[in-house]
Formats: C-alpha cells, structure tokens, sequence
C-alpha cells in the first residue's frame, strides 16, 4: 500500500513538459564545529532516547524539526535533503564516525513504520555482499527515535533526475549512459539472485557517488553569441536507493507497483508481474538518460498501452487474452487497443502521435555504428515478460561487451 500511495503522489508531480531549470548545484555545508565533534555518545545513550513519543509532529506524522538540532546526541541535524510519502531525508553530521550521513526519518505512523522495518531488513540482506558489488545504497545504522523509525545511510550526491533537471534535461553522452546502464543491471542482477524485485527504479532512485561536476562548452550559441555548457558528473560511479516497495519474490505481490512512466504492461494488464518487471524500468531508464525525457509521459493507462504501441508495436494478443476484467475495457473485440476512440482528449491523442519507433528515437540520438544499442533497448522492452532480457543477459549484451 505504501508503494501504491508513492506512485501516486510522483504521478502528480511528474508533468507531461517538465520546468527547465537553471544549473545549480549547492556547495556542500561547512564542517560543525569542532565543540560539536566532540560530542560523542555511545548506543545505550540513543536507546535512553528511543522511546519518548514527540508532541509536536505535524498532522501527517513527519517529524518537526529545526537545523542545529539532534537526532539521538550523535547526529546532527545540518539541512533537508528531500521529502515523501515515508518520511524526510536529513542530512546530519555523524559525531561518532566523524562523517556526513543522510538519515531518512520515517512518519510516526504505524503503516510506515512497519514498511520502514521491511526495508531495513532488505538493506541488511544486500549489504552482507562485498562491498562496491551490489552497487546499492548501504545503511550505516538504524535507530526509534521518538516514535520515528530512522534510517542511516552513507552520504551521496545527486540522482540521475536531478543532475538531468538542473542541467536544463541536457541527455547524456552514450558512453556515459552505457556506464550508467552497466551499473545499474549489476545492482540489479545482485538484487535478482537474492530473490528480491526492487518494483521501483527510476532516475530519481539513482544517486551519483559524488557531486562534482565539469561544464563544457557545447557547439550551440544562445542569441547573444556566447557559448553554451553542458555539465557532466567527473565520476560516473552510482549507486541504487530507495528499497521501501523491494518485494521478495515468494511474497503476495501488491496488484500495482512501480512509478507510472516506468511500468511493465504486465502490470498494466493485470498479469501478475516479477523480476522482468525491473528489467522494463531499466530500458525506460536508458532512454531517458539517452534523450534527457521520459520515453512514456503519461498519466492514464489507455494512453499508457497506446505509446507503447507507438513505439514497439502491437502488444501481443496472448497477453491481451489474459489480462484482467479491469484491463479488458482497453480493448476491443481481436486484441485491438480502443484507440484513439477511447482518449480522454485530443491532447492525449497529440501526445501518442508524438512519439516515434524506438529506431528511430535512438538513432536520432546515437550514431548508426551503434546500432546495438537498439538492440539491447528492445530487449528490455519486450512485451512478453518471459521472453524479456534478464539482468546477466542483458550484461552480455555486445552494447556493453564491445563497445565501439
């Protein structure tokens, strides 16, 4: 349910046309003082402070807080790094490790509670492989503060979103993407073989070690004659967050998951979904890195089904056959899509006809000798989730094994 309430609230607030925004990273905060280091405190303390409920939350639960606080005598309080349906991201200053950690701090209500309990335990499970493997965010510890479940982690820079959207939605280069791409299917395949769907990949999920950047002169000039820059990350080095929707694969799964841009249509149709239902999410990804947009800007399931056609094709007649009652109204009678008779406006229509074949989408961004990217890319995208690549194949792919 928790999953289900986040896919809501980030299809509000992703639009069809997304604000360009000026380039605009934050320096990073100055070091507290060295009174404040030394106020170092051990576990039996924090455990002293675990257990008081606060009185001043806000009606939704989120902790109030103000900056120069404690979280527990060890951390800090130093800035908000971010906000959602769980809870707030802080990020603090570790008195004991003497490090900058972001703690995210769970609404003091049962449900979240609860879910923030699951994904600890789905962090502790993929931080007992070696580190730099999973390529997955790591918890440095977890503590119940005043009624609010908090989780520690190490300190990263920005998300893939947010490194596109400050830099105006500038894609990046393809060898960067196939970077990106080759981490992203390892944390991916790590998290596979341990019997865990991640249900929720995206841009926003995927944090850059660092936040150092270079800016480099583009070919384009702006009216006045002066040269344009682009800004790309100096290390190209990710890691994966966000394990609040991870199923184990053997669990009931919720009906619904994943954020809407970044659906599987198994999941659309009502199919029952699993591990290739990542594996869609990440070739959704590779596009948007590749053109700085979502491939499927979209709100409502018709339409959703109706670019995906647009793109790669009919959707195959067995899965249409097998789709629930709710997913038959997209149909008519022979497994075609009710489109465009069934759009909501000719908005969504303008909106379909606007996108072309996944050829043609990579091919106007990407040099025709790197045909194999198209390849891999349909892959992933492939309707049936059975036939659709897996993480290791995907790996094996040429796109990353013979780069040219």
């Amino acid at each position: 349910m928790v999953a289900v309430e986040t896919n809501r609230v980030m299809e509000r607030e992703r639009t069809r046309k997304r604000p360009r925004l000026a380039w605009d990273v934050p320096p990073p905060p100055p070091p507290p003082s060295q009174q404040a280091e030394r106020g170092v405190v051990d576990e039996g303390i924090e455990k002293r402070h675990a257990s008081p409920p606060r009185r001043d939350d806000d009606r939704e639960g989120h902790y109030v807080f103000n900056l120069g606080e404690n979280l527990t005598p060890r951390y800090k309080i130093l800035s908000k790094m971010g906000e959602g349906t769980f809870g707030r991201v802080l990020e603090c200053w570790d008195r004991q490790a003497r490090e900058y950690v972001a703690v995210k701090v769970i609404r003091s209500i049962r449900k979240y509670r609860e879910a923030a309990m699951l994904e600890i335990d789905v962090l502790q499970r993929l931080s007992k492989g070696e580190i730099g493997i999973s390529r997955c965010v790591q918890i440095r510890n977890w503590f119940d503060y005043r009624n609010h479940i908090c989780i520690v982690f190490e300190k990263l820079g920005p998300s893939l979103f947010d490194f596109l959207k400050r830099n105006k939605y500038c894609p990046f280069p393809v060898d960067l993407v196939r970077e990106f791409g080759r981490q992203l299917l390892e944390s991916v395949a790590y998290m596979h073989e341990l019997h865990l769907i991640h249900t929720d990949l995206k841009p926003e999920n995927i944090l850059l070690i660092s936040s150092e950047y270079v800016k480099l002169p583009t070919r384009k000039r702006i009216t006045s004659g002066e040269m344009q820059f682009r800004c790309l990350p100096k290390s190209s080095a990710i890691k994966l967050i966000d394990f609040g929707s991870t199923a184990f694969d053997h669990q009931i799964h919720n009906s619904i998951v994943s954020t809407r841009h970044y659906r599987a249509p198994e999941i659309i149709l009502g199919i029952g979904w699993s591990y290739p239902c990542d594996l869609w999410s990440v070739g959704c990804i590779l596009i948007e890195l590749l053109t700085g947009e979502a491939l499927f800007q979209t709100h409502e399931n018709l339409e959703h089904l109706a670019m995906m056609e647009r793109v790669l094709g009919p959707i195959p007649e067995h899965m249409v056959r097998r789709s629930t009652r709710g997913a038959e109204k997209y149909f008519r009678r022979g497994a075609r899509l009710n489109w465009p008779e069934g759009a909501v406006s000719r908005e969504s229509i303008r909106a379909v006809k606007k996108l072309d074949l996944l050829e043609d989408i990579v091919s106007s961004r990407v040099d025709s000798s790197r045909s194999s990217l198209t390849d891999l890319l349909h892959g992933l995208l492939t309707y049936d989730p059975n036939e659709r690549l897996t993480a290791r194949q995907a790996l094996d792919h040429p796109f990353f094994r013979n780069p040219t």
